[in-house]
């Protein structure tokens, strides 16, 4: 039922507008009654956050699987990289990133919505597996917001800036992996530093 109110409001979004995503409407298209709607939002703000929140749910597993050793680093944070941009890269997303950068009444509302339950939240979430990797000795970061905010900036901005444009498509039709292997390489010091003597 959840599921159901969640994919509603997001076609609702993505195609009527936020004016257009009323309570109702969401009951009317996911085939629910709206007093069943209310057990999962009080308003569209709430019903906005649940699709938010559904999209950065999907970062659970993947930030959740352990690292035994400094070899596995890498290769799991690629694949977390991997995961984020899949979702925040989608038609969907992307999509909505697309509605924000119009004007329309109440933007303030969504975007307040958008920023707390998805970009905060990712780098949040993400920011905490960072701190894990360096509390158990297997990573080492001095700045583990500043470090999530570079690289979800090099992984995700610049593609998602691209593909609103429609420059670029959206995931899957374009491969974030390159830009992730980059993005890694030079975060890892591998890709740019600075010489050392004369």
């Amino acid at each position: 039922m959840g599921e159901a109110a969640v994919a509603a409001a997001t076609w609702l979004l993505l195609n009527e507008g936020y004016a257009a995503t009323t309570m109702e409407a969401v009951a009317r298209r996911a085939g629910l009654a709206k007093k069943s709607l209310y057990r999962f939002a009080a308003n569209r703000e709430d019903l906005v956050a649940l699709v938010v929140r559904s999209w950065t749910d999907e970062f659970k597993p993947v930030l959740a699987t352990e690292v035994r050793s400094q070899a596995d680093v890498l290769p799991a944070l690629a694949e977390i990289l991997r995961v984020i941009a899949a979702r925040v890269l989608s038609a969907d997303a992307v999509g909505l990133f697309r509605l924000l950068t119009t004007d329309f009444p109440s933007k303030a509302d969504l975007l307040e919505v958008y920023e707390r339950n998805g970009i905060e939240r990712g780098r949040r979430m993400l920011g905490d597996w960072l701190k894990r990797q360096h509390k158990n000795g297997l990573l080492q970061v001095n700045e583990p917001e500043a470090v999530c905010d570079l690289m979800l900036s090099m992984v995700v901005a610049e593609p998602l800036r691209q593909m609103a444009l429609g420059v670029t498509p959206s995931v899957p039709g374009w491969d974030p992996a390159p830009r992730i292997k980059a993005a890694l390489r030079l975060m890892n010091g591998v890709a740019f530093s600075v010489t050392t003597g004369a």
